[in-house]
């Protein structure tokens, strides 16, 4: 970027002590739009006083055409997390994504635009301390955290940038960012349940049979969700007459067994004159329009679709209202889905950049769509929310949406989207979770299970075990699938996710204490390890354990160890094991914190089960010190009456002294009125030993500590025992191939090769298909597999999919590195007629910068009537790439006539042949990354090159000559990739 204008930004203080707003100049500041993060815009514009300065100050850099580029230094050693809904690792650095919404099924850890868009960097200093950093543009915004200690935001034009702190703690900086955008609305109790959810449960009777099966079967279960099946033809706010004909009847039935029930709404609405809803939007108007005025029409679930323009007040009142009313129906909660917004059959996944928003004056008025793509989801779950507060004044709304904006936690939870059946995805959907607290979005988890694919018993086991004590924790899978119900996977798994989900409900009263005080203070509910000790470097990349408050939860999502068999790097200080008699090795590891009493509940199967008045346990570990405290949140677990002091808050102490500990209440808050109950008291030993007593909640309580003799003899008693059981207990048997149906390849082991700079996933068994080809040194996933769109494929016939295309590779060769060879695998498959399909991929040894992929046809028994030639055949390599930033993306090259050629995505399908080809050499050209995928061949085994463009990703085919083959000719096209940096 040539920069016009070049220098420190231009500072004010602004909201609190310790924030400021830095723009590139006193006229950037003047024309910057209204905020579209802050819950209050006009706290952004309004400077306070004050005597602080800030600890450091950006540069900017602003070029001619208007975009920002802002760098800011910080010291070496340095930490950077954030980034909101991010794949790959926890901690950032080295990292770069870009803020823009988009529909990315089966994304990978090198993906670098998800579902949500968070401008915003929390960064640990190397004592400790730490700051955030907001970009505040809703435009595409690149975060570019590959330089040390250094972050890099670029936007198309100039922004504003919000620093806060340093502060003395992570979690102080998350609190002054909430001050800015807001607090998680606070849940309903149930919405803190179990989920179950499929695309679809399709009828009634499926409905009501599912939620009856986990009731049988003890395993607890508070919500069902309904896909798009429940619809009319996938027209949005109507039922299907038949599957869904009485929808009240049925969400009573529901409701008689403690469930509730919640619903999709997408916002492509039917374009279909008639059609209640097409009608009454197109009559008020609502409308996202094109550039000439006319209603913009995509394509999605129903077919040709409409779209409303939720940046208008008129809009966001008129779907309201529809929502009002669709509650009526027993609705309990809202699922806003394909809101990025995603539209079919296009390049860009969403819709044209030329697109108008008519939107209000106070968020930025009359702008293409670019200027509030990333807002859509947000401003839809803005007004899902509104029309639910509408419907029942006295009900907390519960809203899900998949796309949002940072500081959207004000009006829905979220999930971190399209996940696979796999344990690379089981892995990553810890650090997702904790990145979305991370940027001020508490109320999230992953599909558990993963959402494409099938997963196998102890995947899904293993997944559930963890995301049983996610903040939001449900079961989710596409059509297709096997059943991912907790039984469906046998009697083993089907255990584990009972103690996994009894346990979750056990903790329910922890962790609505902490969604409290995440609403009324900003603090994540899950936190990375590193919150109980910020200065200690090694916690900071920890990331298959968190924190819920002062427990740890301790995880594995390696295959063939448990959490109990892994090393677990622990905070300093105390830290106690415990457990509810439901150790196994499948499910994570508990451990308390000295210092901290944590209140638990009894089991239950439904959050309506429990009442105020059921008895409590406290679970104790003393510090040091011998003294521990906790806190309780308790009120109706739903409304607004918190609000107005009717809860009950308790601060527990416990204290020894003389070898007696006293457990009383310190101090409640709230006219709650202190149920009669009786209260359990567990002090934890070690080793999972534990002493206890019982009470009654309010009065002091007393209990004798043993002598350090006999605690010695419980502890060692108590890990003896655990040891005992845990070799005793079978963990899940698993079953590494899952049959029959679609999907199934996604949850296949595939064979790793990692060498030089790159990384790729192959499975022989579906095609020999490489279904992950990462770029390490650029952190740039090129290709990536999804069930409609295979990857790296090879066929022998000029038809796709021809009878040549095999799905059964076998691996004959496999060289590895440390053997002295280059890492490389060779597979052959058989393609009939005396034919095989042999493919070598190589990552090469003396240029470990290129992998090499050589194919051939080639005939192994051809018959004596054929003149010992094959069929006629050719060789069609087809490799399917990954468009992450699809408007920016050409194929370029140097033709054999000596022309050059700059394919972009309006060209659609073309082919290259004779001179026209190119002359040995074509590029894949992602401009937005400044890289090129070079794809190097011999032009004489090519004989034609051939480029199509797909909706979010893009063939490059190389073919050759069509010719029979001998065992003396075979077919063969030997090719190679690597990638360049391009200006």
């Amino acid at each position: 970027m040539a920069a016009e204008t070049a220098g420190d930004m231009v500072w004010a203080r602004v909201l609190e002590d310790g924030v400021f707003r830095f723009d590139a100049s006193e006229a950037a500041r003047a024309a910057a739009g209204p905020s579209l993060s802050f819950a209050d815009p006009r706290r952004r514009e309004a400077p306070r006083n004050g005597a602080d300065t800030p600890a450091v100050v950006p540069a900017f850099e602003v070029a001619a055409e208007g975009a920002q580029k802002v760098v800011i230094k910080l010291p070496p050693g340095t930490s950077f997390y954030g980034t909101g809904e991010a794949s790959g690792p926890l901690e950032r650095t080295g990292k770069r994504v870009f803020t823009w919404n988009t529909d990315a099924w089966g994304f990978g850890p090198g993906t670098t635009s998800l579902y949500q868009s968070h401008p915003w960097v929390l960064a640990v200093l190397p004592d400790g301390k730490a700051l955030g950093v907001l970009a505040d543009t809703s435009r595409r915004c690149e975060i570019d955290l590959r330089q040390e200690s250094t972050i890099k935001f670029s936007a198309s034009s100039a922004y504003p940038l919000i620093i806060f702190g340093p502060f003395n703690t992570p979690a102080d900086v998350m609190t002054s960012l909430s001050h800015a955008i807001g607090t998680v609305s606070m849940p309903p109790k149930w919405s803190l349940g179990y989920h179950q959810c499929r695309w679809s449960y399709d009828s009634s009777e499926k409905v009501l049979k599912i939620v009856r099966t986990f009731r049988e079967k003890g395993i607890p279960c508070d919500v069902v969700w309904m896909d798009i099946d429940y619809m009319d033809g996938f027209r949005c706010f109507t039922f299907d007459s038949i599957r869904f004909p009485d929808p009240k009847s049925m969400v009573d039935d529901l409701h008689s067994i403690g469930c509730k029930a919640i619903w999709m709404l997408d916002p492509g609405i039917k374009k279909e004159e008639g059609y209640f809803v097409y009608d009454s939007g197109s009559k008020s108007d609502v409308w996202i329009q094109k550039a000439d005025g006319s209603p913009f029409v995509g394509e999605v679930w129903p077919g040709d679709c409409v779209f409303p323009d939720y940046t208008s007040e008129k809009t966001r009142a008129w779907w309201a209202s529809l929502v009002k009313d669709f509650i009526s129906n027993g609705v309990d909660g809202i699922w806003n889905d394909m809101n990025e917004p995603a539209v079919f059959n296009t390049t860009t996944k969403t819709m044209p950049e030329s697109n108008i928003h008519r939107g209000d004056a106070d968020i930025g008025g009359v702008q293409n769509h670019p200027y509030y793509h990333n807002v859509y989801g947000m401003l839809m779950a803005r007004s899902t929310y509104k029309g639910m507060e509408m419907g029942n004044a006295v009900k907390r709304p519960f809203v899900l949406t998949r796309a949002g904006f940072i500081g959207s936690q004000r009006y829905a939870a979220t999930w971190t989207g399209d996940n696979l059946s796999n344990w690379e995805h089981l892995h990553m959907s810890l650090p997702m979770v904790l990145q979305l607290g991370l940027s001020g979005q508490p109320l999230s988890g992953p599909d558990i299970g993963g959402f494409a694919g099938n997963a196998t018993p102890k995947l899904f086991g293993r997944w559930m075990g963890v995301g049983a004590l996610f903040p939001f924790s449900r079961g989710h899978t596409e059509t297709g699938s096997i059943d991912h119900e907790p039984w469906s996977f046998g009697e083993e798994c089907e255990e584990v996710c009972r103690l996994a989900l009894l346990r979750r409900y056990r903790l329910l009263p922890h962790i609505y204490t902490l969604f409290y005080h995440s609403h009324t203070k900003g603090i994540p509910v899950a936190a990375p390890v590193f919150f109980a000790d910020p200065q200690d470097p090694e916690l900071r990349k920890v990331e298959t354990s968190f924190l819920l408050g002062p427990l740890l939860v301790c995880a594995s999502t390696l295959p063939n160890k448990g959490a109990h068999e892994c090393a677990h790097k622990l905070p300093k200080g105390i830290w106690l094991p415990f457990d509810f008699a439901d150790s196994h090795p499948d499910l994570p590891v508990l451990y308390l914190q000295g210092g901290a009493i944590l209140p638990v509940g009894l089991p239950i199967k439904y959050v309506g089960e429990a009442s105020l008045e059921d008895d409590l346990s406290l679970i104790i570990a003393l510090n040091e010190n011998g003294k521990a405290e906790g806190v309780l949140f308790e009120d109706a677990g739903d409304g607004y009456a918190f609000t107005q002091g009717d809860f009950l808050l308790t601060y527990y102490i416990a204290e020894l002294h003389s070898s007696v500990v006293t457990v009383k209440v310190l101090k409640s808050e709230g006219s709650w009125k202190r149920p009669k109950r009786n209260l359990k008291i567990n002090i934890l030993l070690g080793g999972g030993a534990m002493i206890s007593t019982d009470g009654v909640d309010g009065e002091e309580i007393h209990l004798t500590m043993p002598s350090e003799s006999e605690v010695s003899s419980l502890v060692a008693t108590s890990e003896f025992e655990h040891k005992k059981r845990m070799e005793m207990i079978q963990p899940i048997p698993d079953i590494e191939e899952p049959s029959g149906q679609e999907g199934a390849e996604l949850s296949k082991i595939p064979v790793d090769l990692k060498s030089g700079d790159w990384f790729l996933k192959i499975v022989p068994w579906i095609g020999g298909r490489i279904i992950s080809m990462a770029h390490l040194p650029s952190d740039s996933q090129w290709l990536h597999s999804r069930i409609e769109i295979n990857g790296y494929e090879e066929y022998s016939g000029t038809e796709y999919r021809s009878a040549g295309c095999t799905e059964e590779y076998k691996v004959i060769r496999r060289y590895l590195e440390q053997s002295g060879e280059e890492e490389s695998i060779c597979m052959e498959g058989d393609i009939g007629g005396g034919l095989v399909l042999q493919r070598q991929i190589s990552i090469l040894k003396d240029n470990p910068k290129i992998v090499q992929i050589d194919s051939s046809i080639q005939a192994r028994s051809v018959g004596a009537g054929s003149g010992g030639f094959s069929r006629l055949v050719c060789l069609r390599v087809h490799p399917t790439f990954t468009l992450l930033h699809p408007t920016e993306v050409v194929v370029a090259f140097t033709a054999i006539n000596g022309s050059k050629q700059e394919i972009s995505l309006e060209a659609g399908e073309i082919t290259f042949e004779g001179d026209l080809r190119p002359n040995g050499e074509w590029m894949l050209v992602d401009k937005c990354v400044g890289l090129s995928l070079v794809n190097r061949f011999n032009p004489r085994e090519v004989s034609k090159c051939f480029v199509h463009w797909g909706t979010g990703d893009l063939n490059m085919e190389l073919w050759s000559e069509e010719r029979p083959v001998s065992n003396e000719t075979p077919l063969r096209i030997c090719h190679q990739y690597e990638v360049r940096q391009t200006s």
